[in-house]
């Protein structure tokens, strides 16, 4: 998303118009997510993709007439039916995209997008896709781009532009892209608007706690899925940048303090994933007793069953309830049949994946039904 938005901004820079096709809403196995863009460029480059190769010549056609008629369209591509869907996704799946064109003139805000993003800061880019009814107002196309200490831009109305940011804000913190709908005036029992919220957000974050080969083969493999890795280790001979190359930050320090002050301001957040690997209980347990009382995504703890067990005594001793062990994946990762320490960040960052989108774990091959069915969005709005 980043790499896409920055040749947004190369292109909004020279000033001529191009296309931006946005997946706004999928259903069943629709092989990408909300929010996944394809760019069609002022001398006709072609860059991302909206359906992995599925309806991507369409879109491109679409996405050249848009650019030069100006008119925003929202586009239903899946399963052959004639009356429904334009043309057909050979996964089976359904989605909305949204192909607009882009220039100076009608995305003066591109700019400021482009510097958050670019510099990390979390934004949220608000356009309204689609108007159930008439639209003497022209809100369809308009946009309002929301950061956590302001707005600019407008989506036609003061009301509506305080009910979306509040919201916006909300999905921000989180992480999440959603389509919302809401009244003309921004009430919220209302639908005739549908606006799709595409959140630019810090990346999360993935503390590996220990100073190991492990943990340099699982911060190769976290920065690669997109987070922010830092690695932990109280003792500073071991944790050094030389050998953590792929880590953003490798920090000297006693794991259970860093954590605690981590979140104490506020730099944890749901979407956090903890890696312990350190398998020493002097380190273990207490860093364990302050994770598994935040409200992160992911906890996993490296070890034996042995050493789980005992683990588990350790913790039950702090105060720990049923409840909060019951979160811990430990042994950690999933049984890949791992022996090497970057088969085993597979392994764990698989279990990651797993827990994060709710996946089994367990052979595609082996199960029916959807294979992306968990990725959906609310309908459009007329559906």
């Amino acid at each position: 998303m980043r790499d896409v938005v920055a040749q947004m901004h190369r292109w909004w820079g020279q000033g001529e118009p191009f296309a931006r096709a946005t997946v706004v809403a999928t259903w069943h196995s629709s092989p990408l997510p909300p929010g996944t863009s394809m760019l069609v460029g002022p001398d006709g480059a072609a860059i991302g993709s909206v359906s992995g190769g599925c309806v991507e010549g369409a879109v491109y056609e679409l996405a050249q007439e848009v650019t030069d008629s100006g008119t925003p369209v929202l586009e239903r591509y899946g399963v052959s039916d004639d009356d429904a869907f334009a043309v057909g996704l050979t996964c089976g799946g359904i989605i909305d995209v949204y192909v607009e064109r882009v220039d100076p003139e009608g995305f003066p805000e591109l700019g400021e997008v482009a510097t958050a993003v670019a510099a990390g800061e979390p934004v949220a880019e608000v356009i309204c896709v689609a108007v159930d009814g008439p639209d003497p107002k022209g809100r369809l196309g308009r946009r309002l781009v929301v950061r956590p200490e302001g707005t600019s831009g407008t989506l036609g109305s003061g009301r509506l532009d305080a009910a979306i940011a509040e919201d916006a804000r909300g999905l921000l913190a989180g992480g999440r892209t959603e389509t919302l709908r809401y009244g003309y005036d921004g009430t919220r029992m209302d639908e005739e608007l549908t606006l799709f919220v595409s959140v630019h957000a810090t990346p999360p974050r993935m503390l590996v706690f220990g100073a190991v080969d492990f943990a340099a083969a699982m911060a190769r493999i976290g920065a690669y899925l997109g987070y922010h890795v830092t690695v932990c280790d109280a003792r500073p001979v071991f944790a050094t940048a030389r050998r953590f190359p792929d880590a953003h930050e490798v920090v000297t320090d006693w794991p259970h303090r860093y954590l605690r002050t981590e979140a104490e301001a506020g730099r944890i957040d749901e979407r956090t994933v903890v890696c312990v690997l350190t398998h020493d209980p002097k380190f273990d347990v207490p860093l364990l007793d302050v994770a598994l009382r935040l409200p992160l995504a992911y906890v996993g703890a490296m070890g034996s069953r042995r050493t789980h067990d005992d683990r588990l005594r350790r913790l039950r001793t702090t105060g720990l309830g049923e409840e909060a062990l019951a979160r811990l994946a430990s042994p950690i990762g999933l049984d890949l049949g791992a022996r090497t320490p970057e088969e085993t960040a597979v392994s764990i960052a698989a279990e990651i994946i797993a827990d994060r989108g709710g996946g089994s774990g367990a052979r595609l091959t082996s199960l029916s039904g959807s294979i992306h069915g968990r990725r959906r969005m609310r309908p459009a709005a007329g559906d």
